[in-house]
């Protein structure tokens, strides 16, 4: 290739040109790119992702900040105020919208840089010949004229071209919606052919589901076909429950506000008060109401709870996943690796009569060896049993894997032509085979004795694969109706010994009110005998035949019911975890092979491993780096807290806002002027906020973390009601208090209010935060301590600079003594509240809230 040669962005028609035709438009040949030049392709082109639009951006960031129509509204009303030359109002106005801004960019930006740094360490590779030899790459640097090499089990990087296929079949549900994979061959096609029909093509998004090939990469990222109909495919994640209870909870916000804005500038409008005191007024009561650091707190609850979750061995992939993770009540897994150790060994190679032999092995090692499907570690047990000493036959042909014939075959030569060898599951085997290796025909005594040391096997936990052979022509290509009249030869055992600690950790999340459930395509007597070592329940196991038997309404009375699923495909996963969830069930699937991505799609939850194919980790919500128990348990528990204390700020925030807003409204109605100046009620709503940037960190009561949680708006609503209707009353013996014993002036009263408004946030959010005493749960350390700070701040506020330009004036030593008085009633009269309410449940609250929260 010429140097700096570059090749044509889009090749018009490719899947119609001839292969030497293409590799001439793309400048490349079937000897792959050069390092540098592949390098030098890459920086011209850009990274081959469709998705870096999605990446970490400071300007986004920015723009979710101040796209909050309540934003916009203040610097509405502070514009208006400017023209009006309200000065010192815009200005405080303007004050507080940078300051809210800017602390919610701080955080969300901070945690989505944590965030990018975990996703950095979960990539997607591909293979591509670079320099005359196959090396493994990373997806986004594949570029245009690579030569990619695709097995069971592999994302496509690229739009490609086929060069060479074996028995390929890929799912391309991603683009069509068709759910059954589609047969590959090279060769060119039809130029009108539509895409569905470009059967010499793969394309970015899909998946190999079976068999292998290698291509040449003609178009990259937005250059793809996936690129092209985004729009048509892009779909937003189904909604989680949390994500639709934030939702709901924000219209009701949202409906709140405006009524409660609209109401009181008619209102005071049509008493004669100035328009733009009334306007900032009644925007500032909204806004008050509002728990703007929501997004914000969402965030960087999420981001914690991923780094978190990162240093115990789980890489969060979907940040809004995390509450679904800690609401699991089951969780479906494979038992190779998760129940068990993972570490297969071969334990024997044995001829139809049970004796050890080396033959038999010698033909599992030819198989092992030779074939170029899918990685697994049953051909890595055969292949470190026998040893390499002796020399691999040559490769002729293969008849890759797939998981309906459970077989995989290859050809090998011979002295006298060629030798069909195929192994796998020991029914496939058998219905293939005519005879046993001593030429007795496989049928009455002779087959019942083969079965019967099958299961003998079997029941013991013992997993057996059968081997078959068949002499066969040389010829250029196999099918897998090649695999007929065979010879059955023998079989292999492996062991794999159950996980230590299993047990223990099986219990511990029965402690956290989550089923574990068996789904394996192993026989039933391996699953049975495995499941009952390690803990699980196996008084009923169902198998894949038995699935085919029942209807989906029959299925989802079984499914809850029963803790094992054996013999079972990629399809019946997928309708256990659908009958799992319309039981009622937020099921987490865990698994890492080709055949459990549909499942994984379905799940609540989907988790995979490190190790795993690219299909499931790039489906998986979560990445483990470790397949074990004990850190699936951890997830869920820092999944819960995270949920507690995204709770937390819902509740105390809302709860204390309802309150002093419905106390300011109400109060407005009657007085003569105004209670608190627009720049008043937001600083008062800024400045409680400044602890709820410590939430995250807060500790959270075991009794929170012990049962899956769900959201729930008619507690919300309770909760809400009830404690803003007690701020509501302390906010009147404050009127009271500061009208009639201390004679209070304007200014005066605000001040006043301010101070006790804002130190009654403050404490009532440490009470409410837990449903214990205020004693026994100790606020985590930021949280506690902003708190206190801010507590001391709040009373020295109208002596500080400038604070009589903000309308305070210095209190009076009795009047504060007056305060701090009612604060410390508030505080025990909301204690008190709690129990009542946690205790009662305050079922006659109901009564009182508007429809909305009743559904």
């Amino acid at each position: 290739m010429k140097s700096g040669a570059r090749p044509t962005a889009t090749i018009e028609r490719y899947w119609a040109r001839p292969t030497d035709e293409l590799f001439a438009q793309l400048r490349a040949t079937a000897r792959g790119l050069t390092s540098a030049e592949a390098e030098r392709r890459l920086n011209e082109s850009g990274q081959g992702d469709v998705r870096d639009r999605q990446r970490l951006s400071r300007t986004r960031v920015l723009v979710r900040q101040v796209g909050s129509p309540l934003l916009w509204l203040l610097i509405a009303a502070a514009a208006i105020s400017a023209v009006s030359s309200e000065w010192s109002d815009a200005g405080i106005v303007l004050f507080i919208v940078v300051a809210t801004v800017a602390v919610g960019y701080l955080r969300e930006y901070r945690a989505g840089l944590a965030l990018e740094a975990l996703r950095a360490r979960i990539q997607v590779r591909a293979t591509v010949l670079r320099d005359g030899a196959f090396v493994s790459v990373p997806r986004q640097a594949v570029v245009p004229g690579d030569v990619i090499r695709l097995s069971a089990g592999s994302l496509v990087p690229a739009d490609a071209v086929l060069l060479d296929a074996t028995d390929c079949f890929v799912s391309e549900a991603a683009l069509t919606g068709e759910s059954f994979p589609v047969q590959k061959q090279p060769g060119p096609v039809g130029e009108r052919a539509p895409q569905a029909e470009r059967l010499n093509c793969v394309f970015l998004g899909t998946n190999v589901r079976s068999g292998t090939a290698e291509a040449v990469v003609v178009s990259t990222g937005h250059a793809t076909e996936l690129s092209r109909i985004a729009a048509k495919l892009v779909r937003a994640a189904p909604e989680t429950d949390f994500d639709r209870g934030i939702r709901r909870f924000g219209y009701l916000l949202t409906s709140v506000m405006f009524v409660m804005v609209f109401v009181v500038f008619v209102a005071h409008t049509l008493a004669g008060r100035p328009p733009i005191e009334t306007l900032l007024f009644s925007i500032a009561l909204g806004v008050g109401l509002n728990p703007e650091l929501l997004p914000a707190i969402l965030s960087v609850n999420l981001a914690r709870a991923a780094s978190v979750m990162a240093g115990r061995g789980v890489l969060v992939r979907r940040l809004n996943a995390i509450e679904n993770f800690g609401s699991m009540t089951v969780l479906c897994t494979d038992k190779t690796g998760t129940l068990t150790e993972g570490t297969i060994r071969l334990e024997g190679a044995y001829d139809p009569a049970g004796q050890l032999s080396a033959a038999v092995l010698g033909l599992a090692y030819a198989n092992a060896a030779l074939q170029s499907g899918l990685k697994n570690p049953l051909d890595d047990a055969i292949v470190e049993a026998h040893g390499t000493d002796e020399g691999t036959p040559e490769k002729l042909g293969e008849i890759p894997f797939d998981f309906v014939r459970k077989r995989l075959g290859v050809i090998a030569s011979t002295a006298s032509g060629a030798r069909l060898i195929t192994k796998g599951a020991f029914d496939n085997i058998i219905s293939a085979c005519t005879r046993s290796s001593d030429d007795t025909p496989l049928a009455g005594d002779h087959l019942a004795d083969l079965t019967a040391r099958y299961e003998s096997w079997s029941r013991q936990g013992i997993r057996v694969l059968a081997i078959a052979t068949r002499d066969i022509d040389v010829r250029a290509t196999y099918s897998r109706d090649d695999e007929a009249g065979l010879t059955f030869a023998g079989f292999l055992t492996f062991i794999d010994r159950p996980k230590e600690g299993v047990n223990r950790a099986l219990q511990d999340l029965q402690r956290l009110g989550v089923a574990v459930k068996m789904i394996t395509g192993d026989n039933r007597l391996v699953a049975a005998h495995v499941a009952a070592m390690v803990g699980l329940d196996v008084g009923r196991v169902i198998t894949g035949g038995e699935l085919d038997q029942v209807d989906d309404a029959a299925l989802w009375r079984l499914a809850p019911a029963t803790a094992v699923f054996a013999e079972v495909d990629p399809n019946q996963k997928d309708r256990i975890i659908r009958a799992l969830r319309h039981a009622g069930a937020v099921v987490g699937f865990l698994g890492d092979g080709i055949n459990d991505a549909p499942a994984m799609h379905v799940a609540d939850t989907s988790l995979s491993v490190d190790h795993a194919v690219d299909v499931a980790r790039e489906t998986a919500d979560f990445v483990l780096l470790e397949p074990d128990l004990d850190v699936i348990r951890g997830g869920i528990e820092e999944g819960r807290r995270t949920f507690a204390n995204t709770m937390k700020y819902i509740l105390t925030t809302t709860s204390a806002n309802l309150g002093n807003m419905l106390s300011m409204a109400a109060a407005s109605l009657f007085l003569p002027f105004l209670p608190l100046l627009a720049g008043q009620i937001l600083l008062n709503n800024l400045l409680s906020d400044v602890p709820a940037v410590g939430i995250a960190d807060d500790a959270v009561d075991s009794e929170l973390v012990s049962q899956p949680p769900r959201w729930d708006m008619r507690f919300i609503a309770r909760f809400m009601v009830v404690f803003g209707l007690l701020s509501s009353v302390f906010d009147a013996v404050t009127f009271v208090v500061l009208l009639r014993v201390f004679g209070a002036g304007v200014e005066l009263f605000r001040t006043g209010w301010f101070v006790e408004s804002l130190l009654t946030e403050l404490c009532v959010a440490l009470v409410v935060r837990t449903r214990r005493s205020v004693f026994s749960s100790r606020p985590g350390g930021l949280l506690l301590w902003s708190s206190v700070v801010m507590m001391v701040i709040a009373p020295v506020i109208p002596y500080l600079p400038y604070a009589e330009r903000l309308g305070f004036v210095h209190l009076p030593a009795g009047l504060l003594a007056a305060l701090a008085l009612i604060v410390a009633l508030y505080v025990v009269a909301t204690e008190l509240a709690k129990r009542l309410f946690y205790r009662h449940g305050v079922a006659g609250t109901v009564a009182l809230l508007p429809p909305v929260l009743n559904n």
